[in-house]
């Protein structure tokens, strides 16, 4: 798959050069820099600017592209004996999504879940999570029930977030926990809150509807890290 942007392909240089085909460089670069990137086994290709624009259909590159391994999905009963889940059931948005992945990478947990949906566009959330989706176990799955039932006969406390729960600060957690964040415009179906263990939310200083999904996903999690 091809993903560009110097942030995500050095995080991946730095952290799995082997996953690397062909690099592409769209820019200058300074002797030394250029010196070092030929040292690793991967090929180095200078290209033209304007062919690196129709390559990602002129997103924004800044002089760097590269040709990696497909990211290989796992089933999410491989997660069945982790400690930390997290479940996206009914996000779209990869911007979303990648910032929730790096956050997750970042704040301990085990692996994550997406529900509701048959794909994703792996590309885009590799860019959007810097990298980090290589480091983070990722499965896909469309029924959100099944994942509920599994997760709870696998000792999983469920926790989902939504504006009418408990102040995730007056909360417990257990030490083998699941965290259920819905999608950008509805939130959790009322079907899956119903099956929540507990419902939790985020107490705010200012009456405000409700924070972007990822921002308050990082702190549900960092809530609920051990």
């Amino acid at each position: 798959m091809l993903i560009y942007a110097k942030q995500p392909i050095n995080y991946i240089i730095q952290n799995h050069a082997s996953k690397i085909k062909i690099l592409y460089i769209a820019k200058e670069l300074e002797k030394k820099e250029y010196s070092r990137l030929m040292k690793f086994d991967f090929e180095v290709k200078r290209i033209p600017s304007d062919a690196a624009g129709k390559m990602c259909k002129n997103a924004s590159h800044q002089g760097f592209l590269a040709e990696i391994e497909d990211y290989k999905l796992q089933s999410y009963k491989n997660f069945l004996n982790f400690d930390f889940v997290l479940v996206l059931s009914g996000l779209t948005d990869v911007g979303n999504i990648g910032a929730i992945v790096r956050t997750a990478y970042a704040l301990g947990v085990d692996g994550i879940i997406v529900c509701g949906l048959k794909t994703l566009p792996l590309e885009a959330i590799t860019r959007t999570s810097t990298g980090a989706l290589f480091d983070m176990p990722f499965a896909i799955e469309t029924n959100v029930h099944n994942v509920m039932n599994d997760l709870k006969t696998s000792g999983f406390t469920s926790y989902g977030a939504d504006m009418g729960g408990i102040d995730i600060r007056d909360v417990k957690v257990k030490q083998k926990r699941a965290l259920f964040l819905g999608n950008e415009g509805d939130g959790l179906s009322s079907r899956v809150v119903s099956k929540l263990d507990k419902v939790v939310s985020i107490k705010m200083l200012h009456e405000f509807d409700s924070l972007n999904v990822s921002a308050a996903g990082a702190i549900l999690m960092d809530r609920m890290r051990m």
